[in-house]
């Protein structure tokens, strides 16, 4: 089993349990007390001429270097990130792995005014409402571990609340399925999910199967 498949059974299993605690009747209750979303695909849009748009992330852990930050002060960060010129805040909600919490987004929207992007492994429409609920204000979906209608589906439903969506692929199969779906928010990932090696040449190589009028967004190695 390859590092993603490990990551996303795991997350399964982390799913069922909070579904358990939480029910979803709860979350979608909860939305009807949520401010609207702010305008993610506006600020990470750069206009022509404009300049490149940054969205910094908030990472505890990750699989490939194990604990990055012990004082993991979100707020502090989160105000750094904003001061500094980010155009909008990423943050890992994924708990074993990424040591995340989904309570860290209302920690940083409780600082900044800059949209939250929920960064996770989201294949089941809870996860989406989940993230509403708590105020992102746009989620990752990862091609890889979605089938078309899969991503089609959670990619409506996001629309329908707000959230905008950040649609991550790998190769050019991947583009084409973002094409399919006419997704307006591309992000390609130089990270191999299943090695974990980076090679920043993909970003390069494959934007240039992407159509112009779709944003487009370098993922990881950037540092």
């Amino acid at each position: 089993m390859g590092v993603l498949q490990e990551i996303v059974e795991r997350r399964k299993g982390r799913l069922r349990d909070t579904k358990a605690s939480v029910p979803f009747e709860e979350i979608k209750a909860r939305l009807r007390d949520a401010a609207p979303a702010r305008d993610f695909r506006g600020a990470v849009t750069r206009p022509q001429g404009g300049r490149i748009k940054l969205i910094a992330e908030l990472k505890k852990a990750s699989p490939s270097r194990g604990v990055i930050r012990r004082d993991f002060d979100i707020e502090g960060i989160s105000r750094i990130y904003t001061e500094g010129g980010a155009s909008a805040i990423s943050v890992l909600t994924e708990e074993d792995y990424f040591q995340g919490d989904i309570s860290y987004i209302l920690r940083i929207k409780g600082v900044t005014d800059l949209p939250v992007l929920r960064k996770d492994f989201i294949f089941d429409e809870y996860q989406v409402f989940e993230a509403r609920a708590y105020g992102a204000d746009a989620i990752l979906l990862i091609a890889s571990i979605l089938s078309n209608s899969q991503a089609g589906e959670l990619y409506g439903l996001a629309s329908e609340l707000g959230l905008s969506v950040l649609f991550e692929v790998h190769n050019y199969k991947e583009v084409d399925t973002a094409l399919l779906l006419d997704l307006p928010i591309i992000g390609i990932n130089n990270r191999d999910l299943e090695t974990l090696d980076i090679d920043l040449r993909r970003t390069v190589d494959i934007m240039k199967d992407i159509p112009d009028g779709r944003v487009i967004v370098s993922e990881s190695g950037i540092e």
